[in-house]
């Protein structure tokens, strides 16, 4: 399988160069020559199987050549050693929880995924650079942890992640370095995405992503889709909480294998960017905001990175996607309602994303009629947000144990201001 840049089709490499090299050298996404599609009967088995067992099928077709099917299971199965639940909120409305991996986050399984991978295919050492809204960062932090010939370096936003967020990708230490930033996410972003283009950076220090701009970070996430439609045994109106709409291509991949698929809700906070672009009713190119802080900090994105690939999944029809992908905004306040209801009604603590994902699963089920089952995508643990649930529902969510450990380190970050050549210098400084 080739994979080409989505912004140049003549830029083709293979699953293993495309993992290595992150981003193309054009800045353009990498997306896959081919999406095979799998039969029905494959997504709506009837036999006893685990997430891995879709994993394979799904991922074997991209990594042919360079993973062989059985490695790519002992991978999978390493990777997905933790249960994904379904829980019925309320009849017809479902919570896949994808927090019961070891940093309590969604972005656990790409980011194990892709450190068993490259350690693989790769025996060159290498620099991880990543930019961090929330979540990413402590899962790539435990993902790459002790990992042989591997540096990771971590920039985020100072002062607009949870505390305990900071505390996980701040604590680790070993080959785990924390840049503390003093500027915005999307600052962050744009520092990460100059540095793969600079070629005297590169040949000093080689680098590769683990933001869900890489392959391998992005596509084992289709896996959460497959597995809660296998559960169900129906297709589902997934509503999906989006920053970099990472997680919710992921989603419209396994559709396009052949997933039966009931809709699509990509949920936005405040950053509405993307949910005015979705509008039926919007004519315009997609223009890049500044981000604005909200209290779910993990969807703060204004210029999402993986917006060329939710075109490429439809082709690049506009109108087609704006039908049949449908965006939605909530602020802080009605956040903060959706969180207390939650806990009122259903005795279900949900974190501020969560919340922003059930209200865009409700908000497409009035505008539509909906009577189809709806899943939210639960990304994160309520504890990873504790004092923003106990505000908002004044019940404070327990902290797993695997949690607690990090709260009781000392941080250690470098501050460093919002600039690439601040960046550039300190990375030829190591």
């Amino acid at each position: 399988m080739q994979f080409s840049s989505l912004s140049d089709s003549s830029i083709k490499r293979s699953f293993a160069e495309a993992v290595v090299e992150g981003l193309a050298p054009d800045r353009g996404l990498y997306f896959p020559d081919e999406i095979p599609v799998l039969p029905e009967e494959f997504w709506l088995s009837s036999e006893d199987l685990n997430p891995w067992d879709f994993g394979v099928e799904m991922l074997a077709p991209y990594t042919d050549g360079c993973i062989d099917k059985d490695a790519l299971r002992e991978i999978l199965k390493e990777v997905l050693n933790f249960p994904l639940p379904l829980q019925e909120i309320e009849d017809g409305v479902f919570s896949l929880e994808l927090f019961h991996g070891p940093t309590s986050a969604f972005k656990d399984v790409g980011a194990r995924f892709l450190s068993r991978v490259l350690s693989r295919i790769s025996d060159k050492r290498l620099t991880i650079l990543v930019a961090t809204s929330g979540d990413t960062g402590s899962a790539v932090a435990q993902g790459f942890l002790d990992v042989e010939n591997i540096d990771v370096v971590i920039l985020y936003p100072s002062g607009r992640i949870s505390h305990i967020q900071e505390q996980q990708l701040t604590t680790a230490g070993k080959n785990i370095v924390a840049l503390e930033v003093e500027g915005s996410f999307d600052q962050c972003q744009t520092m990460v995405k100059t540095a793969f283009l600079d070629s005297s950076l590169q040949a000093a220090r080689p680098l590769s992503s683990a933001n869900s701009i890489n392959i391998a970070r992005w596509m084992p996430q289709s896996i959460y889709y497959a597995w809660a439609t296998y559960q169900l045994g129906k297709p589902a109106v997934f509503s999906v909480p989006s920053g970099n709409f990472g997680n919710i291509a992921a989603g419209l991949l396994a559709a396009k294998m052949g997933m039966p698929v009931a809709g699509f809700v990509a949920a936005t906070n405040a950053n509405d960017g993307m949910s005015l672009y979705l509008d039926e009713s919007c004519d315009s190119n997609f223009e890049p905001r500044t981000s604005v802080s909200t209290m779910s900090n993990a969807m703060d994105v204004g210029d999402p990175s993986n917006r060329p690939r939710v075109e490429a999944l439809y082709e690049n029809d506009l109108m087609k996607m704006r039908k049949e992908l449908f965006g939605f905004s909530l602020n802080d306040n009605d956040t903060s309602k959706v969180m207390s209801e939650l806990s009122d009604r259903h005795d279900y603590l949900v974190c501020p994303h969560t919340a922003v994902g059930y209200a865009g699963l409700k908000a497409y089920q009035t505008k539509f009629g909906s009577s189809d089952p709806g899943v939210v995508l639960s990304t994160a643990h309520p504890a990873k947000f504790g004092e923003l649930v106990e505000g908002a529902t004044h019940v404070t969510p327990e902290i797993p144990l695997h949690l607690q450990g990090c709260l009781l380190k000392e941080k250690v970050s470098i501050v460093i201001d919002p600039t690439y050549e601040t960046l550039k210098a300190y990375l030829l400084s190591k």
